[in-house]
């Protein structure tokens, strides 16, 4: 199964494991599975990093390496995510959400998220 990481699920991954639920660390911590991370959640950890919402020690560079090394693909935003967002009711005012849920649907993915807004989508999601 592959697996998207929500940009908080994959901080928790990294910085608080006890934010994640007994589920989603599970699959996380699950060798046999396929994570990623869109490159959409990056520029969000930069944006927060640079406006001081979010400190991050090395940044998103930083933050990109560790997913790396923890076996998490980087998914980059190709065009059938965005004509994806185009067709996304708009249930959810967060433009890094809508690229991930579109990315997830586009891609056949499940979101591992916490955000309850996201699992208003017709998508699969777990937490």
């Amino acid at each position: 199964m592959r697996y998207l990481l929500d940009t908080h699920t994959a901080l928790w991954a990294l910085e608080n494991k006890t934010k994640l639920s007994a589920n989603a660390a599970a699959i996380i911590g699950d060798v046999t599975v396929s994570l990623a991370l869109s490159v959409a959640s990056a520029w969000e950890v930069a944006i927060k990093v640079s406006m001081e919402k979010l400190d991050f020690e090395g940044g998103v560079a930083a933050f990109l390496r560790k997913m790396k090394d923890n076996g998490v693909a980087i998914l980059n935003i190709e065009e059938r995510h965005v004509e994806a967002v185009e067709n996304l009711p708009y249930i959810h005012r967060d433009p890094f959400d809508r690229v991930l849920i579109a990315t997830a649907l586009a891609d056949g993915m499940t979101i591992i998220t916490a955000d309850a807004n996201i699992k208003k989508y017709d998508v699969n999601w777990v937490y």
